[in-house]
């Protein structure tokens, strides 16, 4: 079907009415062999707080945006290449219900469906288009992911060194190898990340040792629940969606 689709009319309308919903300001996205295979709303586990961005999901790649006017207009877009994709399921917990996360190399994290019905739909789209992509070019599944970041709103008190509590003036920071919300004095320390930048990011004291001393360590990513830490909604981001601290 979607061999079929590829370079048909109402195909190359369809993705042209979501290219002209992000502006000028957003990639083009109508090339040869490229087929829309689905979108709707997402709630996207940001580092604030759960909020609500517009996915669509080509053969190739996974793109999303903020919501300006629902249908019509969209912002900030990401495009994901979806060889470099894992999915995996995320139990339901209190009012996130129905989502799996999105690991890429350089990007992690969760979203969630309306219904289970529609988890179920997404997951199995984007697997497909996963699994004909790896299959055509012959590559095998990518091993290494990035952390997914634990929200600021789950951390009242630094993750590492479990002392240092968070305020206007004590800010939280993330490290981009465990995810983990850590305080200033644990996070001093930067690595060279190669899949999530080409200069040094931000790590926690621990991954720094580990890393230094070729250790491996485990992802964070690869089975992600949230932390027993009561809620404060102090952060020094305001933009979730982007990779300071």
């Amino acid at each position: 079907m979607v061999d079929r689709l590829a370079n048909s009319e109402a195909n190359s309308k369809r993705i042209g009415v979501v290219e002209a919903c992000f502006g000028t300001a957003g990639q083009p996205l109508v090339i040869p062999g490229r087929v829309l295979i689905g979108e709707g709303v997402l709630t996207k586990l940001c580092r604030k707080k759960p909020k609500a961005r517009q996915f669509f999901l080509f053969n190739d790649i996974l793109v999303y945006g903020n919501i300006v006017i629902q249908k019509k207009k969209y912002n900030k877009q990401h495009i994901i290449p979806l060889e470099s994709v894992t999915i995996d399921t995320v139990e339901d917990e209190g009012d996130l219900r129905n989502g799996w996360l999105i690991k890429t190399p350089t990007k992690s994290f969760a979203v969630y469906a309306a219904t289970a019905t529609e988890k179920s739909e997404w997951m199995s789209h984007i697997s497909k288009c996963v699994s004909d992509l790896l299959e055509k070019s012959g590559k095998s599944p990518t091993g290494e992911h990035a952390a997914v970041w634990v929200p600021d709103s789950e951390a009242t008190v630094c993750m590492r060194c479990q002392k240092t509590k968070f305020t206007p003036v004590s800010r939280r920071h993330h490290c981009r190898k465990c995810g983990f919300v850590v305080c200033g004095p644990c996070s001093e320390k930067k690595f060279l990340l190669p899949s999530q930048s080409s200069k040094p990011v931000r790590v926690c004291e621990f991954c720094y040792k580990q890393l230094s001393s070729g250790a491996t360590l485990p992802s964070h990513s690869d089975s992600y629940s949230r932390p027993e830490i009561s809620s404060n909604n102090i952060s020094d981001d305001d933009d979730d969606d982007d990779s300071s601290d």
